[in-house]
């Protein structure tokens, strides 16, 4: 069943507003968009007919009578959606406010291919909006996090490593053979920029590093995800020096991924008879102090480093978070940001923030959820 959600261009910016938080009145409202009063009014009432918006209490007086206030009306949807891991997928529902209402984390694992990985998430999604949603909620659209880059023109997975055929499907059009919805598939990276973003007001231009089992960025220009054609912040197959010449899945030799992510590591570790299962159990050793592990941890970082180093310089951002699950693994942290310190020009890091990331591990649904309301709204 269509559930799009019934706005024209003007309504759906209004609601954006309302959705947002930036309005909780008509008077925000037409201060905002620039309409006149009796036009936000007119697509207000319309808003409140279509179940979308509601209109109660009084909000605070900036002189004169106090202005009620708007709120999304508690029956005005959902969005579903999943950031994909290569062995677990988080889970959301959000309301229209990019509020979760329920988070789940989930083993999944994306090696079994796109359709069994990807009709397993359409059940789980269907199973939590039975358990969670009351009827008549209805869902507004599906949005999901891929580890692997994604062209934002065919919503296909282009040539990723460690998913094994994936390789240009169509996963939007999957998904649509059971949604007629908004459909938004990303990079996993991409998402956890922009729901990262929120988290530093005041920073327009962000490079936000996610480090585990693989390595991604994801590059916030103005305030914007910066796509390119679809590879941009793709830093994983940039070459960095090593004597030992280790092949990629991409073909080519010492790509980042295969020296600084976590399946790298855990691959060293366990040459070192150090068997290491998931990417935070090499946190976990690192906390304990194992020497193997915190070793190559701080060559991880400089690596990653060497790479920023080049990017710092050519994109000058305001903040280069880091997150992922390698990012609780504080000499990571330090090892990158000593590298980019001592290496940057001195103008490029005068101001540069070198931080854990702050939005937490529900980043990336965040961000789904802001670019899944975009495209929603879209007249």
């Amino acid at each position: 069943m269509d559930q799009r959600l019934p706005v024209q261009g003007a309504q759906g910016d209004l609601l954006k507003l309302v959705a947002t938080g930036d309005a909780e009145s008509r008077a925000d409202l037409a201060r905002l968009s620039g309409l006149a009063a009796s036009s936000v009014s007119l697509r207000v009432e319309e808003l409140i007919e279509a179940g979308l918006l509601a209109e109660e209490g009084s909000g605070a007086s900036r002189g004169g009578r106090r202005p009620r206030r708007l709120r999304l009306s508690p029956t005005a949807g959902v969005l579903a959606v999943a950031d994909l891991g290569a062995h677990h997928a988080r889970l959301a529902l959000l309301d229209l406010s990019g509020e979760p209402l329920v988070v789940q984390e989930r083993p999944c694992d994306i090696a079994k291919g796109p359709q069994v990985t990807l009709d397993w998430l359409m059940t789980a999604f269907d199973d939590l909006l039975a358990e969670r949603v009351p009827p008549g909620v209805p869902l507004r659209g599906l949005g999901t996090g891929i580890p692997g880059p994604v062209d934002p023109a065919t919503s296909k997975v282009v040539t990723p490593s460690r998913m094994p055929g994936w390789n240009d499907f169509p996963v939007a059009d999957h998904l649509a053979t059971r949604y007629d919805l908004p459909i938004l598939v990303e990079n996993d990276a991409n998402l956890m920029a922009v729901g990262e973003a929120r988290a530093w007001p005041g920073s327009a231009n962000l490079m936000v590093l996610k480090a585990g089992t693989g390595i991604g960025c994801g590059v916030i220009v103005g305030g914007r995800l910066h796509r390119g054609r679809g590879a941009a912040g793709d830093i994983s197959h940039v070459r960095v020096r090593s004597d030992a010449a280790v092949v990629c899945a991409c073909g080519h030799t010492d790509c980042l991924e295969v020296h600084a992510s976590g399946a790298a590591l855990a691959g060293a570790l366990a040459q070192a008879g150090i068997d290491v299962a998931r990417t935070a159990d090499i946190v976990t050793l690192v906390s304990d102090a194992v020497p193997e592990a915190t070793s190559q941890v701080r060559a991880a970082g400089r690596r990653i480093g060497e790479v920023l180093t080049a990017l710092v310089n050519f994109f000058n951002p305001d903040v280069v978070a880091i997150g992922g699950s390698l990012s609780a693994a504080e000499p990571l942290i330090t090892s990158i940001r000593a590298t980019v310190y001592e290496r940057c020009l001195p103008l490029a890091t005068r101001d540069l923030e070198i931080a854990p990331a702050r939005a937490g591990r529900d980043a990336a649904l965040l961000g789904a959820g802001a670019l899944l309301l975009d495209a929603a709204l879209a007249p």
